[in-house]
């Protein structure tokens, strides 16, 4: 059920918040090329998790080439700049009007998320920020969630979680948190509605009436 009053949010961040999938595309695509992997956007949408060796091994990429294919990710990857994805600015804004409490779980790593956010002008917008470095187990495990409403000291029962991939909102569910999902381009939108998300939005924009 809806909790009858939301005291804190936490987002994921790429493709939730950030618009940074096509961004991640590119540098994924650029990043197999150098290994002569052969890469399709269809097979990219049908298969994307934000767990990153589980896309190698969709794609078939050995395992002895995964650290190799990191680096190659990350140096194409900050070589774009991301910007926030349509309303996700408006959206903030109307929660923390409110005095919803705001975090950020994501399997992205802090250097790069702390970097974006303080260039997205929102270095001092959330109050718990776990990353990729911050956890032992990935999504959909909850632990990510979990170290987030410790450090809000928020109970699961008041927050909510919006993703956009399966895995956020498995991991939602087992954080037993009410869980959103955000329709994405990147994403196979029947992939995400199989989860059976507690609310599944077209935009993120879409957000804030349906909370406040």
């Amino acid at each position: 059920m809806r909790p009858a009053r939301v005291a804190a949010v936490l987002f994921d961040w790429d493709g939730t918040l950030c618009d940074s999938g096509a961004a991640g595309l590119r540098a994924f695509e650029k990043a197999l090329e150098e290994f002569g992997v052969a890469f399709t956007h269809a097979a990219y949408k049908a298969v994307y998790t934000p767990a990153w060796y589980r896309m190698y091994e969709a794609f078939g990429l050995p395992p002895s080439l995964w650290a190799q294919a990191d680096e190659r990710w990350l140096h194409h990857y900050g070589c774009e700049r991301p910007e926030l994805m349509a309303g996700a600015a408006a959206v903030l804004d109307a929660l923390r009007d409110r005095d919803v409490r705001l975090g950020i779980v994501t399997s992205g790593t802090r250097d790069r998320i702390e970097l974006e956010l303080t260039r997205l002008g929102l270095a001092a917008t959330f109050e718990a920020i776990v990353c990729h470095e911050d956890v032992a187990n990935r999504k959909p495990h909850p632990e990510g969630i979990e170290k987030a409403l410790a450090l809000l000291n928020a109970a699961a029962g008041d927050c909510c979680f919006v993703g956009d991939t399966p895995e956020d909102i498995l991991m939602g569910k087992s954080a037993r948190v009410f869980t959103i999902g955000v329709l994405s381009e990147y994403v196979e939108s029947g992939r995400l509605a199989a989860c059976c998300p507690d609310l599944l939005l077209p935009r993120i924009e879409d957000l804030p009436p349906l909370l406040l």
